[in-house]
Formats: structure tokens, sequence, C-alpha cells
């Protein structure tokens, strides 16, 4: 009889461990849709598939949303009562790299275009069947994961090459001599490569107090950056300043 109970608590242990490691396994997303039927059925059904789903019925509750709690995917709803989709996708580009995949009704493939342009990974047309929206949000995951984990390897841009693991980068086996600041500034515009980001942009990602309030100090620090990796700083072919917006990390650069 105690043996039996010995081992119903371990089945009872193992039970509860199992469930607490599928809550942490849970994807948490943030979807925003205006339509209280559709959002309740995906809601639902991502539930069942181990998906954490938190539900915004209008623009400005979702990005108050977005803004306070941490998401691992947004699915977003082009045609909102409040604010337009492709505003609401904007504004969370210039915050934070979470995937965005958008739902749409429109017939015109220019808004998808756009949408994609302002930085959604995906777009699934309504209406749409459960099983691919499930499919593409599981197959933006896996990017990004593989995109993450790509962060810890060596980058090669040409002759440059930046060790994540190590903190370092080299040119032409020449280590460069970059201060914690400078290396991840550089961290941060590879990881980007081919995408213009804004001071801001940059500036939210940088950790620490070394930049000043004011966005100009950014540009103190790329053309010391510059000094360090640029074969001719006055004539850059790695990080190219894009006036009246940002910088660029060159993908192509020999």
């Amino acid at each position: 009889m105690i043996e039996k109970t010995k081992q119903g608590l371990k089945r009872i242990r193992d039970d509860n461990r199992a469930t607490t490691d599928a809550i942490k396994l849970q994807v948490k997303v943030l979807l925003i849709d205006d339509d209280l039927r559709l959002a309740a059925m995906v809601r639902d059904y991502l539930g069942d598939n181990a998906f954490d789903v938190t539900v915004a019925h209008n623009g400005t509750d979702g990005l108050n949303l977005f803004n306070s709690r941490a998401f691992d995917l947004v699915v977003l709803d082009l045609m909102l009562p409040d604010i337009d989709g492709l505003e609401i996708c904007r504004q969370m580009r210039t915050k934070k790299d979470v995937p965005i995949l958008m739902l749409t009704a429109k017939g015109d493939p220019l808004d998808r275009i756009v949408g994609l342009e302002l930085g959604a990974d995906d777009y699934v047309p309504k209406p749409f069947e459960p099983r691919e929206l499930l499919a593409r949000m599981r197959a933006i995951l896996r990017r990004c994961r593989k995109e993450a984990e790509g962060r810890y390897q060596i980058m090669r841009f040409g002759q440059l090459e930046i060790d994540n693991d190590a903190l370092e980068a080299h040119i032409n086996d020449r280590r460069c001599n970059l201060t914690s600041y400078q290396f991840q500034l550089l961290q941060i515009l590879a990881k980007g490569a081919g995408r213009v980001l804004t001071r801001d942009q940059i500036m939210s990602q940088l950790q620490g107090d070394a930049l000043e309030a004011y966005d100009r100090s950014i540009d103190v620090h790329i053309s010391r950056l510059r000094s360090e990796i640029e074969d001719n700083p006055k004539q850059p072919r790695r990080i190219l300043t894009v006036r009246g917006v940002g910088y660029v990390f060159a993908k192509v650069q020999e």
C-alpha cells in the first residue's frame, strides 16, 4: 500500500512537472483583431496548440499591451476601427523586434506589400484556415529561432569577421580596437544588415549610459567605429549614412 502511494505521488509530481514545463514552453502571442467571433476562435485554436494568446480588439489597446508586456509574436489585423494596421506595424517596428504576421481582408495586394515593407514578417488573407495560420506562425518562429542561434556564431562580411562569442571584430586577421559599446553598436548594425536603422532604433537597442540623451551622439560612435573597420573612413563601404534617416550596414562590402 505504501509503495503504491509513493508511485502515485511520483506520477502526480511528474504530471505537475510536465504541466509546468509545457506552460514555460508556451509561445506568448498578441492577437489584435476587432472581429470578436474570429478572435475567440483563433485564441481557442491556438490555445489548444500550446500558444498563450492575449487578445486586443482595437489598435490602441493592442499597442498598450505590446509596449507593456513581452510577446513572442504578434498577429495583427490590417483593418481596425481606430488605428490603421499599417500604422500599428510601423510603430511596433520602431520599438521592438518582435515578429508580426498580418491578417488582411483587403483585396489590394499593395496593402500587403506595404505591410511587408514596413516590417511585417508574413501575411494571411481572410478568410483563412486556422491550420494555415498555425503553420505560418510556426514557420516564422522557426526562422526567428535560427536567427537567434546565429547571433552566437561568427558573422562574416567580406574581410570583416564579427565574433559574437569572443566579443571581437577582425579585418584581414587584424583585431579591431573597439570598446564594448562600439562592439555592441557594430552587432546591432550587422544583425540588421541591409536594413536602414534610425538613430532612435539604434539607441533603444544599446544598453547602458554611454550615449547622451540627444541623438547626434550616435554619430560620434559611428565615426569611431568607422575608423576601425573601414578601409577609408571618409568613404565608408560598410556603414553607410542615409541622410535624414539613419544608417545601414551593407550586406555586400567587397
